[in-house]
């Protein structure tokens, strides 16, 4: 057969994780493969068509893209998968797919994508090659779509090297809760021990744990140790809400210990979700005052079919804005890094409104500040 993969025409900085899996699965098969972008005309019929789908507020590319190919090729088999399509289903069968796959395949799940196929993509995840260790989470946190789309914490690897392509320097993954897998260290322990070649000179594996670890899980200074000796820059963790707060603490105050800057740790804090504005301030100011850089993220309903648009209760859209102003005030891609100027600005606040108020500055003194702090603008109001 013929295989047609289609990534629908969305914003996204990722590959298409599934589609390369899905693509090394029928070439082994037997089967030819072929990856495309959007509504175009492939260069063969297609037998099977595989659509994926990413956030649920991205569903119109989606739509258009199973009513093209279905219109395209009325014989062929189209299957509508990926994210979207497995946490609204009913809204999804709409555009009309033969068959809609909610979750995980498990037999393709842990076959090394084909990478070579991004090619025809616009794509800046050179030499990276990314990976599950496993599935699902030992949480259940209400904002999260884990839960729903991969249950409880199963499939754990004890070894990614096959999942490694060739060629590639860096291993981002992609596990919901890697420290939770009964194997993690066994995972860090093999990329310690295989080398990169590159112009002839050995290096080590670069690390990136894109979607964060669980700081209650760096229980002790040996694991922080141990995630030290991985190439990790930066290391991400999160503050959802207040009762994170000792144990995301000391795991701050442990990865310090063993050598982390501060300013290379990065918390995802949570906003527009059930705590306030004020809230929020205050995580960040307890941030600050750690010494670690602050990435604001903002809450998004899992059923959401338009992006920005939802206001929680205590929330205003001019919080979020102001926020978002901040974010790019400060720059540094919307993170706020703890620099002097920054700090002083959230300790010194009473408020949110305080806190994230911004005054018009001279264009020198702007000048000044980014090149002093490495590109980096304070916050104004100073």
């Amino acid at each position: 057969m013929h295989i047609l993969l289609v990534e629908p025409k969305y914003y996204t900085q990722y590959p298409p994780l599934g589609l390369l899996k899905l693509a090394t699965y029928h070439t082994q098969r037997g089967d030819t493969v072929e990856l495309v972008r959007g509504c175009t005309l492939p260069k063969k019929k297609a037998d099977k068509v595989y659509v994926t789908s990413l956030f649920t507020y991205a569903w119109r590319p989606v739509h258009d893209a199973v009513r093209y190919y279905k219109a395209l090729y009325p014989k062929a088999h189209v299957v509508l998968g990926g994210i979207y399509a497995s946490l609204m289903p009913e809204h999804a069968h709409q555009c009309g797919p033969d068959e809609i796959h909610r979750g995980i395949l498990p037999e393709v799940d842990t076959l090394l994508p084909d990478y070579s196929l991004v090619g025809v993509l616009p794509w800046r995840w050179k030499n990276k090659s990314i990976v599950f260790t496993s599935r699902g989470c030992i949480r259940r946190c209400k904002f999260c779509a884990v839960p729903q789309l991969e249950g409880k914490l199963c499939q754990t690897l004890s070894s990614v090297k096959h999942l490694i392509y060739p060629g590639h320097s860096t291993v981002i993954f992609w596990d919901n809760n890697f420290l939770a897998s009964p194997r993690w260290r066994e995972i860090l322990h093999e990329l310690q021990e295989m080398d990169v070649i590159k112009n002839g000179h050995k290096y080590g594996f670069k690390v990136d744990f894109n979607q964060g670890l669980d700081s209650r899980l760096i229980r002790n200074l040996d694991i922080a140790l141990e995630l030290k000796k991985a190439r990790i820059h930066p290391i991400r963790l999160a503050y959802d809400s207040k009762g994170q707060k000792e144990p995301l603490r000391k795991a701050i105050d442990r990865l310090k210990d063993v050598g982390f800057r501060g300013r290379n740790i990065f918390v995802y804090t949570l906003y527009n979700y059930l705590n306030g504005p004020q809230g929020f301030w205050e995580r960040v100011r307890e941030l600050m005052e750690w010494g670690v850089t602050v990435y604001p993220m903002r809450f998004e309903p899992l059923d959401s079919l338009e992006k920005n648009r939802y206001i929680a209760p205590g929330w205003t859209r001019a919080h979020i804005e102001m926020i978002a102003k901040a974010q790019r005030v400060i720059g540094d891609s919307g993170a706020f890094t703890p620099f002097d100027a920054m700090r002083r600005k959230i300790a010194n606040a009473s408020t949110f409104e305080e806190a994230f108020r911004l005054r018009p500055e001279n264009k020198e003194s702007l000048k000044r500040e980014s090149k002093e702090k490495g590109g980096q603008l304070k916050l104004l109001g100073e």
